[in-house]
């Protein structure tokens, strides 16, 4: 697909799932990923932080599969080389990584998303060349333990000034999720929320309900819940 197929793709999906295999209560990572996919998800991010290349690699094929065969975007966390040789929707950075406008560069028709904490990062950011931008964390989150919580008020301080879509992450959970898609959220991202919970795609569905039932202008065949 090209850049603005695979944008196309994002704007009409809704829960964003970030799956690492340690925060999937004992599952494998695929096995997780297809209880998200069998929920409707279909924007999914592989973040492996402490894998190698090479196992990094082979999990990314792995994910590829599975999201092809679903019709998912797949975003790999932090490495663009992965996800180019996976063939991979597009790559996620942060703010230590390679910097967006080379990853733009040598990535042209991918999605690259971007970590951003204020507004200056997210508007640099969109500068850059990225796809969208992510705000947070929002609330406190086992998965940044050192990063300040920004508060669900920081999305009405970046959000109008953007002109790409963007999704927000940071200690998303059922009873709160609703803080941020009231402020036009259409994309949360969540972690634990979906891989630690009993039942992940329950889960995601209940999620994907939630983020729905906050967008009644969308037309009835984008947001129905499988």
């Amino acid at each position: 697909m090209t850049h603005a197929e695979r944008l196309r793709v994002l704007e009409a999906a809704d829960l964003y799932v970030v799956i690492t295999e340690a925060l999937c209560a004992g599952r494998p990572a695929v096995e997780m990923l297809d209880l998200v996919l069998a929920a409707g998800v279909r924007l999914v991010q592989l973040r492996e932080k402490d894998r190698s290349g090479r196992e990094l690699y082979e999990s990314a094929l792995t994910f590829r599969r599975h999201t092809a065969r679903a019709g998912a975007l797949l975003i790999i966390n932090d490495r663009l080389d992965i996800a180019l040789a996976a063939e991979a929707d597009g790559v996620h950075l942060g703010q230590d990584d390679l910097p967006l406008d080379a990853a733009r560069r040598l990535a042209p028709e991918l999605i690259i998303g971007a970590s951003t904490h204020s507004l200056a990062e997210a508007l640099a950011a969109q500068a850059a060349g990225a796809s969208y931008v992510n705000i947070g964390p929002i609330f406190p989150t086992g998965t940044k333990e050192a990063a300040t919580p920004l508060g669900p008020e920081m999305i009405t301080r970046v959000a109008p000034h953007l002109s790409i879509p963007w999704s927000t992450m940071g200690g998303l959970k059922r009873d709160n999720i609703h803080e941020v898609v009231r402020r036009g959220a259409r994309h949360p991202a969540v972690i634990t929320a979906v891989t630690a919970a009993p039942d992940p795609t329950r889960a995601a569905r209940e999620l994907r309900e939630i983020i729905l039932a906050g967008l009644p202008s969308l037309p009835r065949q984008e947001i129905m819940v499988q």
